[in-house]
């Protein structure tokens, strides 16, 4: 079976959106099984908020998708707009130099692009 790449982006801090977005990720790997899809979730802008330590409402959930090999990635433009530390941020998470950036690479390469 084909594997399949999706990104997805979030760029908002409303509790609706994030848990929107962590759902639709925990959706695609039950339906596409997590051994057949790559999964990248690139947050800017607001969005970076969901991935503070201080912010554990959605720690559970991305600890789980985590462990199925979903990558979260944040933006550094926006970190240093916003004066936010590398360790202010869950651990788990990397950083990339330009969230929109990243999007616009991980299209170029075929992933299908998703924002809730």
């Amino acid at each position: 079976m084909k594997k399949y790449q999706v990104v997805f982006h979030l760029d908002e801090d409303d509790s609706n959106r994030v848990k929107l977005v962590l759902n639709n990720i925990a959706n695609l790997i039950i339906d596409l099984g997590h051994e057949n899809v790559e999964i990248e979730m690139v947050a800017n802008a607001r969005g970076v908020m969901a991935f503070l330590k201080e912010s554990d409402s959605y720690v559970t959930q991305i600890d789980q998708l985590m462990r199925k090999n979903v990558r979260f990635v944040v933006c550094a433009n926006t970190l240093r707009h916003l004066n936010i530390e590398k360790d202010s941020l869950l651990d788990s998470v990397e950083i990339v130099p330009a969230g929109v950036s990243e999007l616009v690479k991980k299209q170029a390469q075929g992933w299908a692009y998703i924002r809730p």
